[in-house]
């Protein structure tokens, strides 16, 4: 099995449970990662932004890692966020994680909003840091910056050490335009929950997904019908799913999706500032999504 194959399918991005005293909720987090394994996802995604890893200080983020490589009773294969602005930094820990995990994912640098040449040196010195496989993450939504088509496409032929990308840019043409250049071997990863099926249709390798936390089999039936190009009954869980996941976003994510496993008594729904939860009108629109998807 190749590196590539290992993440061909669906990624749950995992949520961080808390308590309501703003401590790591281990019991809720056990049940959450029972329930999306169980529920067939591929793979699991620690502290992707959906894990508002940013609010956790080193120690709690050792122990949730910990955590999780004990509760993976399926030895489910494991990417760890590593990303930030700081590309130093960013490197000497990414030279840290240990081979429990797979792959890094690190997003592009936030805030400093460098060009495309400063893209491609950041992911160049992290890249050859890093003691594991790397996949870039653009996501312009959060970060302020877009790294254009011909960025990734320049990464894929020159570092060997970055193996794909978590493409969360809203534009289907630059999706395109990635994969009619990079490399066979380099996955281009869907990173956006309501434009998954024409992603796959344009022949991405999986996705990493905020939806499949609450709803993983209904998730992972769709990739996989869309990768044995069965478009038609993928669709029609697609447009099932659509309206529940956009409402995962409507309000700020993890809050959407927080509130949702919430209802499902997965977890309780806490967040940690400057995130809060979703409003109470919003919470009863959640709950009647679910009650419709679970009939």
């Amino acid at each position: 099995m190749t590196i590539q194959d290992k993440f061909h399918g669906t990624g749950a991005a995992l949520i961080t449970p808390f308590t309501a005293d703003n401590k790591i909720d281990f019991k809720s987090l056990e049940r959450l990662v029972n329930h999306v394994i169980n529920g067939g996802v591929d793979f699991l995604v620690v502290f992707g932004t959906t894990g508002e890893p940013v609010t956790m200080d080193e120690g709690e983020k050792k122990a949730v890692l910990d955590f999780i490589c004990e509760k993976n009773t399926k030895k489910l294969p494991m990417i760890v966020g590593c990303g930030g602005n700081n590309t130093s930094e960013i490197a000497d820990k990414a030279a840290k994680i240990d081979t429990r995990f797979d792959a890094i994912l690190s997003v592009v640098p936030y805030y400093n909003k460098p060009n495309q040449r400063g893209m491609f040196q950041h992911y160049k010195t992290v890249s050859e840091a890093s003691a594991l496989p790397v996949i870039a993450y653009n996501v312009p939504g959060r970060t302020g910056c877009n790294m254009e088509a011909n960025t990734t496409i320049k990464i894929a032929h020159e570092l060997p050490n970055v193996i794909g990308i978590k493409e969360a840019s809203p534009s289907v043409e630059q999706f395109t335009y990635i994969k009619k250049d990079v490399p066979d071997d380099f996955m281009v990863i869907s990173g956006d929950d309501s434009i998954v099926v024409p992603h796959m249709s344009l022949g991405a390798w999986g996705a990493i997904s905020v939806t499949a936390n609450a709803m993983p089999k209904l998730y992972s039936d769709m990739i996989r019908l869309c990768i044995a190009n069965k478009y038609d009954e993928a669709l029609k869980i697609h447009l099932k799913l659509i309206e529940f996941t956009d409402s995962l976003f409507t309000e700020g994510s993890p809050a959407g999706v927080k509130a949702a496993l919430s209802i499902m008594g997965i977890i309780d729904n806490n967040l940690r500032l400057p995130l809060v939860p979703v409003t109470d009108k919003h919470h009863e629109y959640i709950t009647r999504l679910i009650n419709d998807l679970q009939k």
